[in-house]
């Protein structure tokens, strides 16, 4: 993957700004940094790149 599609999904800041980890969703790389992290995981709708199935659909987790 080329350092231009290795930006983070929610601010696009690259590697060579800030660390930025891999999120593989609907067999697609995607890119986000620590910073961002939180906001993935407790308002997802509000990015776009990801949001999607996730918001529209419920996820059902094992209880225990």
């Amino acid at each position: 993957m080329s350092d231009e599609q290795e930006r983070c999904l929610n601010c696009e800041r690259t590697s060579e700004q800030i660390p930025l980890l891999r999120l593989k969703y609907a067999s697609q790389d995607h890119w986000i940094c620590p910073q961002c992290l939180p906001i993935l995981i407790h308002k997802p709708q509000r990015i776009a790149a990801v949001a999607g199935a996730w918001t529209q659909t419920p996820v059902a987790h094992d209880e225990g």
